[in-house]
């Protein structure tokens, strides 16, 4: 029992941790102009598969991948490209508070696709979640006094990812259970830096490019996804995944208090009410899916990372 315990103590420290990393990155986006979303893309996943490989190096951990896991990883490394690319590119469009509600309603897409393709029935708490959680996206998106097409476009890019990250989660989850934490990490990161490869160096930037710029893409890829996710990763598997997930949702409060002190972003007063009902109606689904689990129900819903 002490050792669950104390399982489970690191489990919360290390989502904690990993939250704190993840609300840089809309900063460190900003910062990163002039590199194109490509570019800022494939940066974070390069660095940030070096960065795991580093830590097995200097821990004595072997990362293990063979050529039979080529295909699997070609997927699982194209889908975390799109997620992060989306992501990335959607900070260009709209505000933070947008994009970060937006990427959030990832658990939504999680939970219809797992009823479409693994057969796992919504309970009515569940709709009920899912229909306030949309409301929230009505109020973040329709309400808004500053949207323009620009706006809406980058609101289009963010749910772009969270679909992207809900397609991941179905189809990986199990795989996470096969692989070391490490080589699952070094794996995803380094093929969806494969991936980004060419449309960012096809194009590269020339001018603008600073001190500061170098230093922001590299630390996205040290720490809200080198890190970050790899923390994140390690968390879920010491606590439920719902409850990580849970936690996980506060990158948008302190993704928007970062934006607000460090970029001077104000989100308006219907980003706020907006962001808050969606986080709710996310709070709902997966509350309602932590019920279901502790009560005997078959749960293979994967968890859904932050950004």
């Amino acid at each position: 029992m002490a050792a669950r315990q104390d399982s489970l103590a690191r489990g919360l420290v290390y989502v904690g941790v990993a939250v704190f990393f993840f609300a840089t990155s809309p900063v460190l986006i900003r910062w990163a102009a002039p590199f194109s979303g490509f570019e800022i893309t494939f940066g974070r996943m390069a660095v940030a598969a070096l960065t795991v490989l580093l830590y097995a190096l200097l821990t004595g951990k072997r990362v293990t991948l063979g050529h039979r896991d080529a295909g699997r990883f070609l997927f699982y490394g194209l889908v975390t490209a799109l997620h992060f690319f989306l992501y990335t590119a959607s900070l260009s469009y709209t505000t933070i508070a947008h994009s970060l509600a937006l990427v959030y309603t990832a658990p939504i897409f999680v939970t219809v696709l797992a009823a479409i393709f693994l057969r796992e029935p919504i309970t009515g708490r569940q709709y009920l979640g899912l229909a306030v959680a949309i409301f929230g996206v009505a109020l973040l998106t329709g309400f808004e006094p500053a949207m323009t097409p620009t706006m809406a476009f980058g609101d289009a890019l963010a749910i772009g990812s969270a679909i992207c990250f809900g397609i991941y989660s179905v189809v990986g989850r199990h795989e996470r259970s096969h692989y070391p934490l490490l080589s699952y990490a070094f794996g995803v990161y380094a093929v969806a830096a494969v991936w980004l490869a060419f449309p960012a160096l096809a194009h590269p930037t020339t001018q603008g490019i600073t001190a500061v710029s170098v230093l922001a893409v590299l630390a996205l890829g040290v720490f809200p996804l080198g890190l970050g996710h790899t923390l994140y990763n390690a968390s879920l598997r010491r606590v439920h995944p719902t409850y990580v997930n849970l936690i996980a949702t506060q990158e948008v409060t302190g993704g928007v208090i970062l934006g607000y002190f460090l970029l001077g972003e104000t989100p308006s007063l219907s980003s706020l009410v907006g962001a808050g009902v969606t986080l709710a109606g996310i709070m709902i689904v997966l509350l309602c899916r932590a019920e279901n689990t502790e009560t005997g129900a078959k749960d293979a819903r994967p968890e859904v990372a932050g950004s």
